[in-house]
């Protein structure tokens, strides 16, 4: 597989990134990368971080987290919470989803108190990534926020 690694988002590259988009059934479940953006530009007390994702020099995805979110805001889950992870159509069963979130967690490794990353699941049969971030680890809460399941992945 090409070398994956995480890239800020720039003048040079926002065109690029913002055109990755996933499949019609995915849309229903994960947000495209300009509604990402501007969620991050609204939302800035839930602390995002972002990234494109690249495959050697070529954007193929976007992830962006929420990076140690300060308690008491019941409106956010947190500290360290998946919020978008999305590969492009043209470049999804190739691994890159995984390897952009081994990226992740070696990032979160450098961060405080990060023994935990949260992810929530839109409840769904075509399109639905819970059965992807299952496959990587993420265990299911039995909790339910703002409608979408509750996924918990242990860091330690």
């Amino acid at each position: 597989m090409t070398q994956v690694n995480l890239q800020p988002i720039t003048d040079a590259n926002r065109a690029a990134v913002t055109a990755l988009d996933v499949t019609p059934a995915q849309q229903n479940y994960v947000a495209g990368v300009t509604d990402s953006l501007a969620d991050a530009l609204r939302y800035p007390q839930a602390m995002p971080w972002y990234r494109a994702i690249y495959a050697g020099s070529t954007p193929v995805g976007f992830v962006m987290i929420s990076d140690n979110i300060p308690p008491g805001d019941p409106t956010l889950l947190g500290p360290y919470f998946l919020w978008r992870l999305l590969v492009d159509a043209r470049y999804q069963g190739r691994g890159y989803g995984r390897a952009a979130l081994r990226l992740v967690i070696a990032y979160l490794s450098t961060r405080p108190a990060a023994h935990e990353l949260l992810t929530s699941v839109a409840p769904g049969e075509d399109g639905s990534p819970l059965g992807f971030y299952q496959h990587l680890g993420f265990q299911d809460t039995g909790e339910f926020f703002d409608g979408e399941r509750v996924l918990r992945l242990p860091l330690h």
